[in-house]
């Protein structure tokens, strides 16, 4: 696993020196330490990290309302400490976007496999959601299409193929998406529309 830049969070200095001193073991850089939720998400939205690893119990705000934040932002993903396994917490957490999780006490052996599910799942999930909002662009293109070669089939008298044609030829001449000239016949033909409604 590549050397990874952590910043971690917990209100007990203890934990933090030993969490610092097992990641340090393994290769990786803790560029930011935490005592409580807010301090934390300052630290992640400054410093961008690989991955945040959160404990729960936390003073101010906690690690799952942290986390919460952190995934709504895409700043990076978490991996949760908790010295509790309650099906709650485990709710909560997942509900916040949190990829993995360790509970208390944990050996180096647990660490390294969280980490890996933690930033792998986060990959994953970044990338699906970069498909879905290529997919909503794609269909948004093919309505704003669809309505464009209906306009200039009704004013011209164009088959289907030739109206798609002229905005093909349309988007290479002017270099602009056939989604922005789609977009330009439609809003012409509103324009105009408005001008003989209101004449």
């Amino acid at each position: 696993m590549e050397s990874l830049r952590i910043v971690i969070a917990d209100d007990e200095s203890i934990i933090r020196m030993d969490l610092r001193g097992m990641l340090e073991q393994m290769g990786h850089t803790v560029i930011g330490e935490a005592g409580d939720g807010i301090k934390a998400i300052a630290l992640i939205r400054e410093l961008k990290p690989d991955v945040a690893i959160l404990d729960i119990k936390m003073p101010d705000m906690d690690g799952i309302d942290a986390a919460k934040i952190i995934s709504n932002e895409k700043l990076a993903p978490v991996l949760l400490l908790t010295a509790y396994s309650q099906m709650d917490l485990i709710e909560r957490a997942r509900e916040a976007g949190v990829f993995a999780y360790l509970v208390k006490p944990f050996k180096e052996s647990d660490l390294m496999p969280a980490l890996d599910i933690a930033i792998a799942r986060y990959r994953e999930y970044a990338d699906l959601e970069k498909e879905a909002s290529a997919l909503a662009d794609k269909l948004e293109t093919r309505k704003l299409l669809d309505r464009a070669k209906g306009i200039l089939m009704d004013q011209h008298g164009l088959s289907e193929a030739e109206a798609f044609r002229r905005i093909q030829v349309q988007s290479m001449n002017t270099r602009r998406p056939m989604k922005e000239v789609a977009e330009a016949i439609i809003i012409a033909h509103e324009v105009k529309s408005g001008e003989n409604f209101r004449l």
